[in-house]
C-alpha cells in the first residue's frame, strides 16, 4: 500500500547523531544565555526543550538524505554445492598427514 522506508544507513546514522548533538548544544547555549538575561532558569529549560523537539523531528525519522549510501551486499553462496577435495583443488602436495 505505502512504500515507507524504515531504515537508515551507517553514514546517515552518523549524520543524524552529529546533527542531534549540534542542535541540542546550540539550543542549550542559547537557552543558558537567554535564561541568564531574564533571570529565569525555567526559560533555559523551555528553550532546551524546543531544541530537543526540533532535534527529534530532524534526526529520528529516516529521511531520504539519511539513506544515500546503501550497503553493497555480497552475492549469495550456493550451499548445496559438493565441497572440493584437496585433489580437486590442486593441493595434493600441500596437505599434511595427521600423526
Amino acid at each position: 500500500m505505502f512504500d515507507i522506508q524504515t531504515h537508515m544507513d551507517f553514514v546517515g546514522q552518523a549524520k543524524a547523531e552529529r546533527w542531534s548533538r549540534l542542535i541540542i548544544t546550540f539550543f542549550g547555549v542559547v537557552g543558558l544565555i537567554y535564561g541568564a538575561i531574564v533571570q529565569q532558569f525555567s526559560q533555559t529549560v523551555y528553550v532546551l526543550g524546543v531544541g530537543f523537539l526540533l532535534s527529534s523531528l530532524i534526526t529520528i525519522p529516516p529521511w531520504p538524505f539519511y539513506r544515500n549510501n546503501p550497503l553493497k551486499w555480497q552475492k549469495p553462496v550456493n550451499v548445496e554445492q559438493k565441497p572440493q577435495t584437496a585433489a580437486e583443488s590442486g593441493d595434493e602436495g600441500k596437505t599434511k598427514k595427521k600423526k
